[in-house]
């Protein structure tokens, strides 16, 4: 006994200053948001909700009973077999329950049934069977479930039926809402002047709405390109021959079969197939997301940077706190927390795009894990894009602070100087203001006077450049940013 104190003794965890450590309970914890191992699901859970009906296993499930239960309906619609003939209004009303409207028990049953099979399609089959048992004429044909199909007919026509549900009611109109604030913000601040950097440095002055302008466009291309992509589908057999239907119904056009199939979920038909759908469309999807989030990458960087250059205020919320030690802090949380969300979903997705399309001679497995985590990418995106409109909604614009720096610039003026002296051929005009500005503190007096001293130049066209100011030298901005809708 005292061996055995000793040896525990010697086996508890101690602290570098001898302390014995806390214990760990090691018991399995009950899946929560707090004890779940991704953030999607526990500390972003709340913003990632809209997803779980899609891309959860019970979406997974869900789609794959859709999928079952149309294919025997189609399957009674072809005179040929004559084993399956066309159901009774109470059969098909079964059929179109089950299709339609899934109960999490449902669900749960097929995952009972894969612990015996360990094959998650072939429990759905199962699964089915027993309902059908409820029906006489549903269960007389029950055998036809599944009916020459390999399991990757079902999988492929589930993952195009989530990713178009997710795309069409989660994730293009939040992409929407970015891309419609971003146009509310271009006509808000149409006429707001605002010094431009290139390489960090002062450079010729835009509106604030302009540069909105430019994101909100940017963002609305790779949103169409997004919504344009097809979801293709494929119900051609372990090959992509039909190889078992013509084996049992030969005279029958599978393959005019099959694109009806598909044609009936709202999919985009692919004729080449091997056992898989080669995943192309998803690649093409995904990069388009990813694009889009490049975008927005960018946008997230630039308020950051304007924050910081005290553009923009941001809004402070009671209780809410920036820092654990300095207590003034109103960090740019919400685009920070954005650009790493859309790391995160970019990252992911990339991977997705990269390792998809390529399966080994007709079908390797390698796709298999990869598509469990076919939501992923895109929770995090939608988190980002949350994050981003929150951000917006809490910036405040700081004119004094645009018009300081605007009026601490007058050397941006050069480039229209040296522009009208070209017009009226004044020798070496870039020269002279280069010379006059490059490295040099330039007001608006020096600026005047150079303008004065210009030999060669006419009078009124002195007098026309002495009224331009930094802030007056945009161009057409305005114009830009107001006429921006007409893109969106």
């Amino acid at each position: 006994m005292a061996l055995c104190q000793a040896a525990a003794a010697d086996a508890a965890p101690t602290s570098s200053n001898g302390a014995s450590s806390p214990q760990v309970d090691n018991s399995p914890l009950e899946l929560s948001a707090l004890t779940a191992v991704s953030p999607l699901d526990g500390r972003y859970g709340r913003g990632t909700v809209g997803l779980r009906k899609t891309f959860s296993e019970f979406g997974l499930i869900r789609f794959r009973v859709t999928v079952e239960c149309r294919w025997l309906q189609m399957l009674s619609q072809i005179p040929e077999i004559t084993e399956v003939p066309p159901f009774s209004a109470e059969a098909n009303a079964l059929l179109d329950k089950l299709a339609t409207s899934l109960t999490p028990e449902q669900a749960q049953r097929v995952k009972d049934i894969e612990k015996t099979t360990n094959h998650d399609v072939k429990a759905i089959e199962y699964m089915l069977k027993e309902h059908f048992a409820t029906n006489a004429e549903v269960h007389k044909v029950s055998e036809f479930t599944h009916f020459a199909c390999t399991s990757e007919d079902i999988n492929n026509l589930s993952h195009a039926l989530m990713l178009r549900e997710a795309m069409q009611e989660q994730v293009l109109p939040t992409m929407d809402k970015l891309i419609a604030g971003l146009g509310q913000m271009s006509v808000e601040f149409a006429e707001v002047p605002m010094l431009a950097r290139t390489h960090g440095q002062t450079a010729s002055p835009t509106t604030l709405g302009k540069e909105m302008a430019v994101f909100a466009t940017r963002l609305k291309r790779q949103r169409d390109l997004a919504a344009q992509v097809p979801f293709f589908g494929k119900m051609a057999g372990a090959v992509g021959n039909y190889n078992a239907h013509l084996s049992a119904y030969p005279e029958v056009d599978w393959q005019q079969v099959a694109q009806k199939f598909v044609d009936s979920l709202g999919l985009t038909f692919n004729p080449y197939v091997t056992q898989i759908e080669p995943h192309d469309y998803i690649a093409e999807l995904y990069h388009a997301v990813i694009r889009f989030n490049n975008i927005l990458i960018d946008f997230d960087r630039d308020v950051w940077g304007y924050i910081s250059l005290g553009y923009f205020k941001q809004k402070t919320i009671a209780g809410e706190v920036g820092s654990s030690t300095m207590p003034h802090k109103v960090n740019p949380i919400d685009f920070e927390n954005s650009e790493g969300n859309l790391g995160m979903a970019n990252a992911t997705m990339d991977h997705m795009c990269n390792k998809l399309p390529i399966s080994r001679w007709q079908r390797d497995l390698t796709d298999s894990t990869v598509l469990r985590n076919l939501g992923v990418g895109l929770g995090h995106s939608l988190l980002a894009y949350a994050a981003t409109l929150k951000g917006m909604s809490k910036l405040q614009l700081n004119s004094a602070i645009l018009d300081r720096d605007l009026n601490n610039s007058w050397e941006v003026l050069a480039e229209p100087i040296q522009t009208v002296m070209r017009r009226y051929a004044v020798p070496n005009p870039y020269e002279q203001l280069k010379a006059f500005t490059r490295g040099q503190q330039v007001t608006q007096q020096s600026m005047m006077e150079f303008v004065d001293g210009i030999e060669g130049l006419p009078a009124h066209a002195k007098e026309d450049l002495k009224k331009l100011t930094p802030s007056n030298y945009i161009g057409n901005a305005v114009q830009q940013a107001k006429s921006v809708q007409k893109f969106l």
